[in-house]
């Protein structure tokens, strides 16, 4: 992790983040440029994301900048925790099941 995108995304991450010693980054480099794979704590998720998603597109977007003075393409990929929160599960009930489950 010498290269200087990866410098930068590590600096940023342990600044903002509780868990400073569980950031780990992947560095990868392939014809489509370089991927930065980054994992944090699960306690920590919240504040990478940020408010839909609004601090992770913030972080990607000062990493293309840092590709761009070096010339390299890169991309952001966030490790979704273990057991995270599951995909939206849509649960269809009619308004009788809804109401059964309000116990009124």
């Amino acid at each position: 992790m010498t290269e200087k995108d990866a410098q930068f995304l590590d600096f940023l991450v342990k600044s903002l983040v509780d868990y400073p010693n569980d950031v780990k980054i992947t560095r990868s480099v392939d014809e489509m440029g370089v991927l930065l794979l980054l994992d944090v704590n699960p306690a920590d998720m919240g504040k990478i994301i940020g408010r839909e998603g609004n601090t992770a597109k913030a972080i990607r977007t000062l990493l293309r900048i840092v590709g761009m003075k070096n010339n390299s393409r890169v991309n952001l990929k966030i490790s979704e925790p273990a057991g995270g929160a599951p995909k939206e599960s849509k649960v269809n009930k009619t308004v009788d099941e809804a109401m059964a489950d309000l116990n009124l």
